[in-house]
């Protein structure tokens, strides 16, 4: 049996190869590229009539060396020119705002200084009930409901 694998490995390496690459082409976040380069090492020693074991082995160790070594630096590389303003739900975390509508039951209306009006509740260990005006930040956004915390009085507006 452990002949017959030794000498079939080779098929099994490039369909590992084949579906890593696949998988990468949908989600391009370097993992199965380097579970695939994992492979071909695993394929190349195939082809040396390594025992399969040892082709496991070393398939497994280059796919570990890759994932913690080359994988960060081509994230690092390929996200070096991005745009680092934040969009979306990042861009409205810690956004300050105002109360339009007063808190009733923990949930009312806010104005955030992007000038957005959102339906807003108030996170789960606030004592206050802001008023009319008073000062808030977006601390997480859940769904389309902002959910805010009374600002500080000393922080920067």
């Amino acid at each position: 049996m452990a002949e017959f694998l030794t000498q079939w490995a080779w098929i099994v390496w490039i369909a590992l190869i084949l579906l890593f690459v696949v998988i990468e082409m949908m989600n391009l976040e370097f993992t199965f590229l380097m579970l695939a380069v994992g492979s071909l090492s695993g394929l190349v020693s195939s082809l040396f009539n390594a025992p399969w074991w040892a082709q496991i082995i070393i398939a497994g160790v280059t796919a570990i060396l890759l994932l913690f070594l080359v994988r960060p630096a081509l994230h690092r590389r390929i996200h070096r020119g991005a745009d680092p303003a934040k969009s979306n739900v990042e861009a409205l975390l810690g956004l300050t705002g105002s109360v339009v509508k007063a808190f009733d039951e923990g949930r009312g209306q806010v104005k955030l200084a992007n000038g957005e009006t959102w339906t807003a509740r108030l996170g789960a260990d606030t004592p206050l009930q802001p008023h009319d005006g008073d000062r808030v930040v977006v601390t997480a956004i859940e769904g389309s409901t902002a959910v805010v915390e009374p600002a500080e009085r000393t922080a920067p507006q």
